[in-house]
C-alpha cells in the first residue's frame, strides 16, 4: 500500500497543465476564479508560456518551439528538467496532471510529471482529454497509448472524450466553441474535487476521504449536476447522468 505525505490543517493542491491543452485548461479555471489551488503551466513551448496566467511556469526542452508532435521529446525535455519540476512540486498533497493528449508536449511529459508528484507522495490525479475525430487517426493512435502510460504513473485517471461533448450539443459548434467546452469540462472535473476540500463543511467529506476513493483507483469516471429549490436531487442527477464527462 502506497504511504501518501502526511499534511497539516490545509491540503496544498497544484493543477499542472502540461502542454498547449494543459495551459489553455489552467487558463480557463484562473478566469473563472477556481481559487485554493497554485497553478503551475509546463511547456517546451515558450510562447504558451509567456501566455499562460499560471502562477509558476516551467519551460522544459531547449528549442522553446514545441515538440512538433513528437512525444519523445516531450518526454525527454520533462526528465531534464526533473529538479524544476520536483521543487514546484514539493509539498502538494493533491496534484492534478491536465492535458490534451495526443501531442507530443502533453502526451510526452504527462506521466513524467506525475511519477514525480506520485514520488513525493502526493495524491496524483490526472484529468485528460481524448482528441476530436476530427484531430486524425495518428493523434487519436498517440492519444490512446499516451493514455496506458499515464495511468500507469498516477493514483488516478479521468479521461474525458472531446467527441462527447459534440455529442451534447444540439446545435452546431464551432471549432473555437468545442475546444472551450474542452477547457470547461476539465474546469468542471477539477473543480468538483477541490472544493469538496477546499471548503469543508459544504460536503461531508475531507482529503482522508478523497485519498481512500482516489488512491491508487486506476481509471475512474465523474460527472456534475446541479439543482436548485424543490426536486434539486433529481434535477442534479439527471444533469450528471447527462454530462459529456461520461
Amino acid at each position: 500500500m502506497r504511504r501518501y505525505r502526511m499534511f497539516n490543517q490545509t491540503a496544498r493542491i497544484c493543477v499542472v497543465g502540461i502542454g498547449g491543452g494543459g495551459s489553455n485548461a489552467i487558463n480557463h479555471m484562473i478566469k473563472a476564479g477556481v481559487r485554493g489551488v497554485d497553478y503551475i503551466a509546463v511547456n517546451t513551448d515558450s510562447l504558451s508560456l509567456l501566455l499562460s496566467e499560471a502562477s509558476t511556469h516551467i519551460h522544459i526542452g531547449e528549442s522553446g518551439q514545441g515538440t512538433g508532435g513528437d512525444v519523445r521529446k516531450g518526454r525527454i525535455a520533462a526528465s531534464r528538467a526533473k529538479a524544476d519540476l520536483q521543487y514546484a512540486l514539493h509539498g502538494a498533497d493533491l496534484v492534478f496532471i491536465t492535458s490534451g493528449m495526443g501531442g507530443g508536449t502533453g502526451t510526452g511529459a504527462s506521466p513524467v510529471v506525475a511519477r514525480i508528484a506520485r514520488n513525493l507522495g502526493a495524491l496524483t490525479i490526472a484529468v485528460v482529454t481524448h482528441p476530436f475525430s476530427f484531430e486524425g487517426p495518428q493523434r487519436s493512435r498517440i492519444a490512446r497509448r499516451g493514455m496506458q502510460e499515464l495511468e500507469d504513473a498516477v493514483d488516478t485517471l479521468i479521461a474525458i472524450p472531446n467527441d462527447n461533448l459534440l455529442l451534447s450539443d444540439s446545435k452546431h459548434c464551432a471549432l473555437p466553441e468545442a475546444f472551450r467546452q474542452s477547457d470547461t469540462v476539465l474546469k468542471q472535473a477539477i473543480e468538483g474535487i477541490t472544493e469538496i476540500i477546499a471548503q469543508p463543511g459544504r460536503i461531508n467529506l475531507d482529503f482522508a476521504d478523497v485519498k481512500t476513493i482516489m488512491g491508487e483507483g486506476g481509471r475512474a469516471v465523474m460527472a456534475i449536476g446541479r439543482g436548485i429549490g424543490e426536486g434539486a436531487a433529481v434535477a442534479a442527477t439527471k444533469q450528471a447522468l447527462d454530462s459529456a464527462m461520461l
